[in-house]
């Protein structure tokens, strides 16, 4: 029995917001997403997801962390919350093996400033979305 199988929960009805310039990375995200159950709303720039925030809504959000901007990502995260504070947010980045910066949501200052419930590195593993997803949406 594989480690994902006993929960196969569906999210059938449920809107996913995906946000990526990396397309490759937003097409197996958007198969995932799919896979669970997710209709998924896609996005390649932070101004286009901006349009989307403001004018549909969605459940979940996964978004790239840079996108034209080094801190898209966190701005659009902080938008969405600002909109509605019950949509999880998940931050995907390889900010982390591309540079060694770190962010941790466990520090009250970080949390204080990142907007995300959540930060994944690219390649994201589908477990491990998976895990994040069922966690923040009950």
């Amino acid at each position: 029995m594989s480690e994902h199988a006993h929960a196969e929960k569906s999210y059938k009805g449920k809107k996913a917001l995906l946000v990526d310039n990396d397309i490759e990375s937003l097409g197996s995200t958007k198969a995932y997403l799919e896979k669970m159950g997710f209709e998924c709303i896609v996005a390649e720039t932070q101004a286009e997801a901006e349009k989307i925030v403001d004018e549909k809504s969605f459940d979940l959000a996964v978004v790239g962390l840079m996108l034209e901007f080094k801190d898209s990502g966190f701005v659009l995260c902080y938008r969405i919350k600002k909109k509605n504070p019950a949509i999880p947010a998940i931050i995907v980045t390889s900010v982390i093996s591309e540079t060694g910066m770190s962010f941790d949501l466990s520090s009250p200052e970080e949390r204080s400033w990142i907007k995300a419930d959540a930060i994944l590195e690219k390649q994201i593993r589908f477990e491990q979305l998976e895990r994040e997803v069922s966690r923040l949406i009950a």
